[in-house]
């Protein structure tokens, strides 16, 4: 399957949100799993990079803390799973070391195109438009783009 190199949809519909769309060459389930199961979520959010995963607790309720390596340094990401409903669903807190004590809320939501491609949808909220346009300056965009060329790639090898 030839995969399509593209940048995630990223929008500020509102003065506390982030909205991330993105569409991937791969069925749900495969999307799905790349996101669930912990040995495939590493390979793409990492790109490559050293990257830890200290705390993995995939059920509503269940903490998560990774931490990245990079040529900056060590950057920390953690949260909790507020929601999972399987092959829909993921609600959960995000807190990045960089701007701690600024929580946003992340949900996703997974849509079977039915034609073997998924829309993945991230809608970010945060406390403030200030911390919403912290993130935004924090390169974001830069590092989920990246994250998202590793999971088309990911897709395509499992194809």
């Amino acid at each position: 399957m030839s995969t399509t190199t593209r940048d995630a949809d990223i929008t500020t519909p509102v003065d506390r949100e982030i909205h991330i769309e993105r569409i991937f060459d791969a069925p749900l389930d495969r999307v799905w799993d790349a996101y669930s199961r912990i040995e495939q979520l590493v390979q793409w959010w990492a790109q490559g990079k050293r990257f830890d995963v200290e705390r993995w607790e995939f059920r509503k309720g269940g903490h998560y803390r990774f931490v990245d390596h990079s040529e900056g340094g060590p950057h920390g990401f953690e949260g909790r799973f507020r929601e999972i409903t399987p092959k829909e669903r993921i609600v959960q807190s995000f807190e990045w070391d960089g701007m701690p004590a600024h929580v946003a809320i992340d949900a996703t939501t997974f849509v079977d195109l039915g034609d073997g491609r998924t829309k993945v949808v991230t809608v970010s909220q945060f406390h403030t438009p200030q911390e919403r346009d912290g993130m935004l300056q924090s390169g974001m965009s830069e590092g989920l783009n990246a994250s998202y060329r590793a999971l088309d790639e990911l897709l395509a090898k499992s194809a």
